[in-house]
C-alpha cells in the first residue's frame, strides 16, 4: 500500500473512529486472492465490545463506498480490535495494561517479566514476581530502556482493584 493510500485512509476513518470514542491503532490493506483486505483495528481505555466494531464497520463501509479510497475492485473490510498479546508500542497501551503482566525485551538485551503498577511520562513503576518463595521486587523501567514490550496472558490475573487494595494495606 503506497504512503498515500495509507494516509488518505488514516485521514478519512480517523474522525470516524474518533466519533465513536475509539483510538485506531493500525490501517492494513492486504491482498486476499483477487480482493484487498483492509484491516481496521481500534481500541480504547475500556477496551472494544463486538458491537461497537459492528457499527463501526457499518459507518466505515458506507464512508468508503460515498468515496474512492479503495478503488474500484472488490474489498473485504474488517474492523477488530488488537490482540491480547498486542506489542505495546504508544503510551496508551502501557495505561491499558496497568495492572498486567508484561515481558519487556530491553536495549541492553535483558528480558524482564514483570506487573505494571504505574505509569507517567517517564517510565513505568513495576513489580518484579519473586523467584523461588522471594517475595516481590519494585523496579523503576525507563521509556528510552524497552526495545519490545507485550503482555503476558495470565489465566488468574489480580484486577486493578485487587493490586490497588494490596498498595492501600
Amino acid at each position: 500500500m503506497s504512503t498515500t493510500q495509507s494516509e488518505r485512509l488514516r485521514g478519512l476513518l480517523e474522525p470516524l473512529v474518533s466519533a465513536a470514542d475509539l483510538d485506531l491503532e493500525e490501517i492494513e490493506v492486504s491482498r486476499a486472492g483477487r480482493r484487498r483486505m483492509l484491516r481496521i483495528v481500534v481500541d480504547s481505555d475500556e477496551g472494544v465490545e463486538l458491537d461497537a466494531c459492528a457499527e463501526l464497520s457499518r459507518v466505515v463501509s458506507e464512508k468508503l463506498d460515498e468515496t474512492d479510497a479503495m478503488g474500484e475492485g472488490e474489498y473485504v473490510l474488517e474492523v477488530s480490535s488488537p490482540g491480547a498479546d498486542r506489542p505495546l508500542t504508544q503510551h496508551r497501551h502501557y495505561l491499558r495494561a496497568v495492572g498486567r503482566l508484561v515481558k519487556f525485551q530491553l536495549a541492553d538485551g535483558e528480558e524482564l517479566v514483570a506487573r505494571i503498577l504505574t505509569v507517567d511520562d517517564e517510565g513505568l513503576d513495576l513489580e518484579a514476581p519473586g523467584v523461588k518463595g522471594r517475595k516481590p521486587t519494585a523496579r523503576r523501567l525507563a521509556f528510552a530502556d524497552i526495545a519490545k514490550a507485550r503482555v503476558e496472558i495470565e489465566f488468574n490475573r489480580k484486577d486493578k482493584n485487587a493490586i490497588q487494595k494490596e498498595e492501600e494495606a
